[in-house]
């Protein structure tokens, strides 16, 4: 009974509340369907059906709607002042970027009030006919028969309702750990395992679906630390570049006319030839032992975390006289949240411009060499 009490106290109260709000609407569905009641009945069927519709139509609405409030946001060409601003200040220009920039933010931000008011809506519609139902009864001997069929029409419906109350959930916790990827209660919920599947799952897909599948970023518990082994300067560090990674360089590159087409073939070369070093990860976020390594190091052995396959790449590139920056943030884990990240801008003459690439999720699946909606998944320290 202890060990029990002990491995629930342990869990992360997220996911608690989670099956908690699931567990709930199910029982109380087998309790309001166990009765024969014909009024019961149909209230619980007409309560099911209005929550389907109200997230059916708020989803259809928060499709067409999100696209127009970007090209919006983007037209008005908000400009954050170069000043210390107030906490209020902060928190709009947090959220109106936040809403501009990250799809799934504004995707969960339109739906949660569209969903509330059209339920609403539908509800009090269903109340106005309800009512007409009062004299609608169902008697056995005097007596209300329950029945198993009710009660298993009661769970379903239960059910259904349970799954639309934790997408809610989901959807406001996914507003506040994108608008506060650095609090403390963003980290512990996304430590909700629950939480993270329901933002991958659930939302990711039904809202343009920027991401395909889990990439590697370091945790949030070891986010603070780790910054300032991402924030070192390794522009002054790695300025001595080893014959053998400019003679690679010079070799991956020998057929390539453009800056583009060089940038491209070493992010390709780097992202298909380096391995994810996911035993260095977890000697930093469990024992605190980290392994620092020079690109020599990566280029050699063939393995590295983010911050040396961007180190590695800046070295290749600027070996061919292309500028490049290795940038340090947040970048998205694929399960509703975010984790210390680093990756690359080069610089491409022919366009005039800066742009993003992520050899580290190269191999993790997708085209991240400058693609759509790039800061959507990485967020730079300013």
């Amino acid at each position: 009974m202890i060990d029990k009490l002990d491995t629930l106290l342990q869990m992360n109260l997220i996911t608690v509340l989670i099956i908690s709000v699931f567990t709930v609407s199910v029982l109380l569905g087998l309790a309001r369907g166990a009765s024969a009641s014909a009024k019961q009945l149909i209230q619980l069927v007409a309560y099911g059906a209005i929550t389907i519709i109200a997230l059916l139509l708020a989803w259809q609405i928060t499709e067409k709607l999100s696209p127009l409030f970007h090209t919006w946001l983007v037209d008005r060409n908000l400009i954050i002042p170069n000043e210390k601003l107030g906490n209020l200040k902060q928190l709009y220009y947090t959220f109106i970027t936040g809403l501009r920039d990250f799809s799934l933010l504004r995707f969960a931000v339109i739906f949660v009030p569209f969903y509330f008011v059209i339920r609403a809506l539908l509800s009090f519609g269903f109340s106005l006919f309800g009512n007409r139902l009062n004299t609608v009864r169902t008697h056995v001997d005097g007596h209300h028969k329950k029945t198993v069929s009710s009660g298993l029409i009661g769970m379903g419906i239960g059910s259904i309702l349970g799954a639309a109350r934790v997408l809610v959930i989901i959807a406001v916790l996914f507003v506040y750990v994108t608008l506060q990827p650095q609090s403390s209660f963003s980290q512990y919920a996304q430590g909700s395992s629950l939480y993270q599947q329901g933002a991958t799952q659930i939302l990711a897909p039904f809202s343009e679906d920027f991401i395909a599948s889990q990439v590697p970023v370091f945790t949030r518990v070891v986010e603070e630390e780790f910054q300032n082994i991402l924030q070192r300067k390794y522009e002054i560090i790695d300025l001595q570049i080893p014959e053998d990674i400019a003679g690679a360089a010079m070799e991956i590159t020998k057929d390539k006319k453009s800056d583009e087409e060089r940038a491209y073939a070493l992010y390709e070369w780097i992202g298909s030839r380096i391995t994810y070093d996911h035993e260095k990860v977890r000697l930093y976020e469990e024992e605190n032992r980290w392994m620092e390594q020079t690109p020599e190091d990566t280029f050699e052995t063939r393995k590295g975390v983010c911050i040396d396959y961007s180190r590695l790449y800046a070295v290749m590139a600027r070996s061919i006289k292309l500028e490049v920056k290795v940038i340090t943030g947040l970048g998205y884990d694929g399960r509703g949240g975010y984790g210390p990240h680093a990756w690359n801008e080069v610089y491409v003459s022919e366009r005039e411009m800066w742009i993003p690439l992520d050899s580290t999720w190269a191999s993790s699946g997708g085209n991240w060499f400058n693609p759509d909606k790039f800061e959507e998944t990485h967020i730079q320290d300013t």
